[in-house]
């Protein structure tokens, strides 16, 4: 058995975050208390913690004014195109050079932060969608992840405003990748991104894609029998086939269309055939197996969304601008915590990298992360009161 010959310890890990914040994010010296590495210490230890910067400041003794640091906050953060160039160069900052050297498989989503507030200065900041958490207003992102071996880096960032096209929010997400050294050897889309507009434009620019088909049309207890894609879902067999788009003005788009059938036999609970419908391009799928697995890798996009809530700073603020920061901050961290596992604790082996996710677990970083902020600073153990504390004894 291989023996490990090196530690990695908490203040390692603090380290090479941190340099990766202010090496990409260019944050500035607000003051000669409030500089650029004690600002930086205060966004991770608020991470680590899920708490605001101001919780975390009278958390912490020897920091700033939750006043202050709000200040610097805002003094260093630029307008939203240089942010989004700045974080999109933080997120390619640890990309392995091996992800740069053949053609990948990219994940793209939506993802949708629930928003009970005004807009700030315009109507088009605040994205609308169906109702979750009691709301329809969001500030939405889209993200695009390299799906490889186990590990999941996201490789560009973006808002996404009222009235954006998707296919210009795809042109941008690949633009980044590609900035990044990543290209597309296929695409996992959202079925949000199922339209007209998305498959021109990536059958245009021969980007390889595979997405589920969204399922319009008659349904099958209509009298004239069921029509558009509603078709397929009421296959016996699985099979192939294909389908033209068509959008109000006019214009059309053909996809080729995969139908996996099967029985639930009662798993999760479900009885009954199911069918999975799905549209592609630019592959040549070996089976209807093949296209249902190879889809299912992008929904380890679920996982690193629900990390990133782990890691979110939460904010009142109304900017966009601090809101598309505070997301990119808990990306960096997930990014981190997915190249330590691939560069510094998987285990060598024959052919590629055996990871050891039992060695770091994403809350024991954000842990480590909590304890250095606390042992650089103190803890603040005391609140200021009206009366002592009087025993009966």
């Amino acid at each position: 058995m291989r023996h490990s010959q090196f530690t990695l310890t908490r203040a390692a890990v603090h380290q090479h975050t941190q340099q990766r914040l202010l090496e990409h994010l260019c944050l500035n010296d607000y003051s000669t208390r409030c500089t650029r590495p004690v600002l930086c210490s205060i966004l991770l230890f608020a991470a680590a913690a899920l708490i605001s910067l101001s919780a975390a400041c009278r958390r912490l003794r020897a920091v700033p004014s939750p006043e202050t640091v709000r200040k610097a906050l805002l003094a260093t953060l630029p307008e939203m195109a240089e942010l989004q160039r700045r974080i999109n160069r933080a997120l390619a900052g640890d990309l392995p050079r091996g992800l740069r050297q053949r053609g990948q498989r990219l994940a793209v989503d939506l993802t949708l932060v629930p928003y009970h507030g005004e807009h700030q200065q315009r109507v088009e900041e605040v994205y609308r969608g169906p109702a979750k958490n009691g709301t329809s207003h969001f500030h939405a992102y889209a993200t695009a992840y390299v799906v490889r071996k186990g590990r999941r880096y996201t490789v560009a960032l973006m808002a996404v405003e009222k009235g954006d096209a998707m296919a210009d929010v795809l042109r941008t997400l690949l633009r980044e990748a590609a900035r990044a050294g990543v290209r597309s050897r296929l695409l996992l889309l959202d079925r949000g991104f199922y339209s007209v507009d998305v498959i021109r434009y990536l059958q245009a620019g021969r980007h390889a894609f595979l997405m589920p088909a969204v399922c319009r049309g008659r349904k099958a207890d209509h009298p004239q029998g069921p029509s558009g894609t509603n078709v397929f879902r009421y296959w016996k067999r699985s099979g192939w086939s294909r389908y033209t788009l068509t959008e109000k003005g006019g214009r059309t788009a053909t996809v080729a269309v995969c139908v996996k059938c099967r029985n639930a036999r009662g798993e999760r609970g479900k009885h009954g055939r199911q069918a999975w419908v799905y549209a592609y391009w630019g592959i040549a799928p070996k089976s209807w197996d093949w296209v249902r697995q190879t889809y299912r890798q992008r929904f380890g996009i679920e996982t690193s969304y629900r990390q990133l809530k782990e890691a979110k700073i939460p904010t009142t603020s109304r900017r966009p601008a601090v809101r598309l920061f505070l997301v990119a901050v808990a990306l960096l961290l997930r990014n981190v915590w997915v190249w330590l596992h691939d560069q510094v604790l998987s285990r060598p082996r024959r052919g590629s990298r055996e990871l050891q996710l039992q060695r770091l677990r994403f809350q024991t970083l954000l842990s480590w992360l909590l304890q250095v902020g606390e042992a650089s600073f103190g803890v603040r153990d005391f609140v200021e009161c009206e009366r002592a504390i009087i025993s009966n004894t």
